[in-house]
């Protein structure tokens, strides 16, 4: 049994996560300003600490070499100054992650249908190499895949279908007060 996430005061760092294409990029610095704090994508971290694009890392070095270097971000960055984390859409899939996001901060999933997230990738020029091929089976299988470890960390579930980068600012932020 997964321990219970400690008091508010100590998980200072919200954390956005959330399959491809949900927008946890675009909302993160909107949140962050909201909030008054500091925003860091995982992502750009990876991008910063490798020295090569997410692709081109994971030509070299395979999805291992990438989940490796993004867990240490995630671990560099909950020891910062609290922050909104838009964290890549596998982050969860690592046990020390869940934990260590639990533990630090307030968990809030973007969820999107997959439908809608194809049609969003489509438009969108950024390289996923997870997605290469057919994006919507792809998608499809890591919904499914991922939907119980979203749910293990998600303090609150935001639907974002039909809503744009600010509409989703705010319902995270009512979502936030909320709990």
């Amino acid at each position: 049994m997964e321990p219970s996430p400690p008091e508010d005061a100590t998980r200072t760092h919200v954390a956005l996560v959330g399959l491809s294409g949900t927008g946890k990029s675009e909302v993160a610095p909107l949140l962050a300003a909201r909030l008054g704090l500091r925003v860091v994508d995982l992502d750009d971290c990876v991008v910063a600490r490798a020295g090569v694009s997410v692709a081109e890392l994971f030509e070299r070095g395979g999805e291992d070499a990438f989940r490796s270097l993004e867990s240490q971000m995630l671990r560099e960055q909950l020891d910062g100054p609290p922050a909104v984390l838009a964290t890549g859409g596998g982050v969860v899939l690592d046990g020390a992650n869940r934990r260590l996001l639990v533990e630090h901060c307030r968990v809030v999933w973007l969820r999107t249908p997959v439908d809608v997230l194809v049609a969003r990738l489509e438009r969108d020029a950024e390289e996923r190499p997870l997605l290469r091929g057919d994006a919507a089976t792809t998608l499809r299988r890591l919904a499914a895949e991922r939907e119980a470890l979203y749910t293990e960390v998600a303090e609150v579930v935001v639907a974002t279908d039909g809503l744009g980068p600010d509409a989703v600012t705010d319902a995270v932020v009512e979502e936030l007060e909320r709990v």
